[in-house]
């Protein structure tokens, strides 16, 4: 192979395992985040495997992450996802958007995820990016904070979105709370 990458041709395949369909479970769509080799020295030698962190969604609303660990990527792939299937979480939304702003972190990760108007997109990195797409938010203002890895940014950014409350709801309950309390 020369250095000169095919036309059309290691793109459309970094494409297509990004945003592979599964069928089974309602549509979600997994996006792989973040492949990185990892080495165990060990008395024979070096033992290398593969750690993937994959984003799991539907983009309506749910959305989980998993990190899956192999000696090839097409395995830690396939456990990723199914280990992201089982922490799939509800995001709270108001129409494309969030309810409202939030900052979460991760170890030293930390993202700011803002309410957006109509029509803004996705203004997110690449880490926030697939977390907030899958999760099927259309528009939202991000920013990521302090550590720039990928995995701990991936954990911050779900740690947000599990902070987000719908206000309607939380009127009901706060008003319920006062009526006992009177």
């Amino acid at each position: 192979r020369g250095l000169q990458p095919r036309p059309g041709g290691e793109g459309q395949r970094k494409r297509r395992r990004r945003n592979r369909e599964d069928q089974s479970d309602g549509q979600l769509t997994e996006r792989v985040v973040k492949i990185r080799r990892v080495t165990k020295v060990v008395k024979g030698g070096r033992r290398r495997g593969f750690s993937v962190m994959v984003v799991v969604g539907d983009g309506e609303g749910r959305v989980g992450i998993g990190l899956g660990k192999a000696d090839a990527v097409p395995d830690a792939v396939r456990k990723g996802v199914s280990i992201a299937k089982k922490n799939l979480i509800t995001v709270s939304l108001k129409n494309t958007t969030i309810p409202h702003e939030v900052l979460a972190n991760h170890c030293a990760s930390s993202v700011l995820l803002k309410p957006a108007p109509s029509g803004t997109g996705v203004i997110a990195g690449g880490a926030v990016r697939a977390v907030v797409e899958l999760a099927g938010i259309r528009d939202i203002l991000t920013k990521s904070l302090g550590s720039g890895n990928p995995i701990n940014v991936v954990r911050a950014t779900l740690a947000g979105l599990e902070q987000l409350k719908d206000p309607v709801e939380e009127v009901a309950k706060r008003k319920g709370v006062r009526r006992e309390q009177g």
